[in-house]
């Protein structure tokens, strides 16, 4: 099987817009939300998501990045990369709606990696998670509250996301043969290879690859 585009540039902003509103419905405004970024590519669709919403409200939204390579269960099976800085909102995220955004949602392990290290930099009232991509294949009790497309995929495929701002284009591609890939490194929320794959979240040369997010 060959790789084929699921996501275009048009379609990834109106997955984001879309997810901005439903963001903002579910807070009934701004008050108190803050958006946190998984790096590399999760971080970027929160600058994009804030953007989007200070837009609509006319409100800055605070913005941040919370690396979670450190806090990962994974760290002796899968080969990770050097541990972006965490940069979180002066205001902090005490009391906060704090939503996380990553590009893959896969296994879920990135997710509660980010759930630990989110409780070393404050007590959030609530925290939500948003994705561009769920694959499926949770391996923890996970779920995204709000999710730009549900892509159901095989365990071999691998799913990158790539973003102008870190690939030069915006554009969700899935690929693989039956019996290659590896199983967490294809989405972005926990292996990411070339594009954002979720099942690494912490090794990402190139796009993200979700095989262990």
């Amino acid at each position: 099987m060959g790789t084929r585009t699921v996501l275009e540039r048009a379609e990834i902003s109106r997955a984001l817009t879309r997810i901005s509103h439903e963001i903002i419905e579910a807070n009934k405004g701004v008050d108190g939300l803050v958006l946190v970024g998984i790096p590399t590519r999760g971080s970027l669709l929160a600058k994009r998501i804030g953007d989007i919403i200070s837009r609509i409200e006319g409100v800055q939204v605070p913005v941040g990045s919370l690396d979670v390579t450190m806090y990962r269960d994974d760290l002796a099976h899968h080969p990770t990369r050097a541990p972006r800085p965490t940069e979180m909102p002066a205001t902090g995220i005490d009391g906060a709606t704090v939503v996380l955004v990553d590009d893959v949602l896969y296994s879920g392990r990135t997710v509660r990696a980010a759930l630990d290290a989110l409780n070393d930099h404050g007590r959030p009232q609530v925290v939500r998670l948003a994705a561009l991509i769920d694959r499926g294949h949770r391996e923890l009790p996970i779920r995204a509250d709000y999710i730009g497309k549900n892509l159901p995929s095989a365990k071999h495929e691998r799913i990158a996301v790539r973003l102008e701002e870190h690939d030069g284009v915006d554009e969700v591609t899935i690929a693989g043969e039956p019996g290659t890939g590896h199983p967490g490194d294809l989405a972005s929320a926990d292996t990411r290879t070339n594009a954002s794959t979720e099942p690494n979240a912490s090794t990402e040369p190139g796009a993200s690859t979700e095989p262990t997010a």
